[in-house]
């Protein structure tokens, strides 16, 4: 095949920034075994220190039953972190999602979809509020409701765009069929794609790809296996064997050979330390060598 790759420490246009291809998923800094509200905003700072120009949360990052009004509470530590953060804060995508809700059922935390066009509206400008700004960078369709047309879902995001509530729009878990259908509404107004993956989850419907030829950006949730997810480490066994050789950790080599598969690969890695968030920002750094792809695997 050609070889696409880019180099990791290139940056990428989005929505409206030139942006390093790494940010920070902020979903375990909300979520059940999150850390302390002060560590999570430390982690924020360090991020942005280093370089970071993208943070992702939502309206359901939060722990459900934790405290009264717990609900953004993610969107919430985002703001308190750029409010107290004296770094340029015009140079920050904050994206964030709606139509997703938490569940707490017999002691058991999950997720609920929601995506009537009237809840996607309402909690977009509740997120606002939450981010104490007057208008979202970016929003994504949490995910597809199966009890509500797609086409209904990014009329909401049409709307949106159309009132000035949001200045991109972003869909996630989408298959090709529904981000071609997104495009023919949303047009220039969808800024990104975000779907799930890893060494462990390789994208078989080729969303990526499909991206690449749009030229929009694919932002990968779950790039190093998931926060609270079970997943089968066998795919990961190539990573570590060549982390051991370069004595890395897999984790950055895993990342490294993310943003190496393609220019419009953009990966939002989420940290509960400054430990490991310093390790995911190692990876903008880390060139893989071609024998070193080769052993990893590339997209065909």
């Amino acid at each position: 095949m050609t070889n696409r790759e880019a180099s990791p420490s290139s940056t990428i246009g989005f929505a409206g920034r030139e942006i390093p291809r790494l940010g920070l998923g902020c979903m375990a800094l909300a979520i059940e075994g999150h850390p302390r509200r002060e560590t999570a905003i430390g982690i924020i700072h360090a991020a942005l220190d280093a370089g970071v120009r993208y943070l992702d949360t939502a309206w359901s990052y939060y722990t459900p039953g934790e405290f009264d009004g717990c609900e953004q509470e993610g969107e919430r530590i985002v703001r308190d972190a750029l409010a107290s953060w004296d770094g340029p804060r015009d140079e920050v995508v904050v994206a964030t999602k709606t139509g997703y809700h938490r569940t707490l059922e017999n002691g058991e935390y999950g997720w609920a979809a929601d995506s009537r066009p009237e809840t996607m509206i309402r909690n977009a400008k509740e997120s606002c509020v939450a981010l104490g700004t007057d208008h979202l960078d970016l929003l994504y369709s949490h995910c597809p409701d199966p009890a509500v047309p797609y086409e209904d879902e990014m009329g909401a995001l049409r709307q949106l765009l159309d009132e000035g509530v949001i200045a991109h729009a972003g869909i996630s878990r989408a298959s090709v069929e529904q981000i071609d259908l997104a495009r023919s509404i949303l047009g220039d107004g969808l800024a990104a794609v975000q779907n799930k993956f890893n060494p462990a989850y390789r994208d078989e419907e080729e969303t990526l790809r499909h991206c690449e030829r749009l030229g929009i950006p694919f932002v990968a949730w779950s790039p190093l296996g998931g926060y609270l997810e079970q997943v089968s480490m066998t795919r990961f066994v190539p990573f570590r064997q060549v982390a051991a050789d370069r004595g890395v950790s897999y984790q950055r080599v895993t990342l490294a050979w993310e943003l190496q598969l393609s220019p419009c690969f953009v990966s939002i890695p989420s940290a509960q330390n400054t430990m490991e968030l310093a390790d995911d920002v190692a990876a903008l750094g880390t060139r893989l060598t071609d024998d070193e792809m080769d052993r990893l695997g590339r997209l065909d």
